[in-house]
């Protein structure tokens, strides 16, 4: 559970009397409805190329950097640049988990 500590100044009688009291505000974890929350792209593809591999990854998604000499390097590097590429990645990894 997530929790604010926020340190009021509280004035005691005097001038020169002054206490720091911390007071803890819990709040309620939010749960995103988001498949994609908190994954990183990076382990989204690490995923899709240990379950399909390389070929199966160029089978399923006509982009050539799973065809012509892959890495994941190169392919985030060109993953992070090419929007629709990026969202076919994400609905194949979305598509994959939800048949577990």
């Amino acid at each position: 559970m997530r929790c604010i500590i926020v340190f009021p100044l509280l004035y005691a009688f005097s001038w020169f009397s002054t206490t720091f009291a911390p007071l803890i505000i819990f709040m309620d974890q939010q749960k995103s409805n988001d498949p994609l929350h908190g994954i990183t792209l990076k382990f989204i593809l690490e995923y899709l190329v240990e379950k399909y591999g390389w070929e199966g990854m160029a089978r399923r998604i006509r982009i050539n950097c799973f065809a012509k000499d892959p890495s994941v390097n190169s392919s985030l590097k060109f993953l992070r640049k090419t929007p629709w590429a990026r969202k076919k990645v994400e609905d194949l990894y979305i598509s994959t988990i939800s048949k577990k």
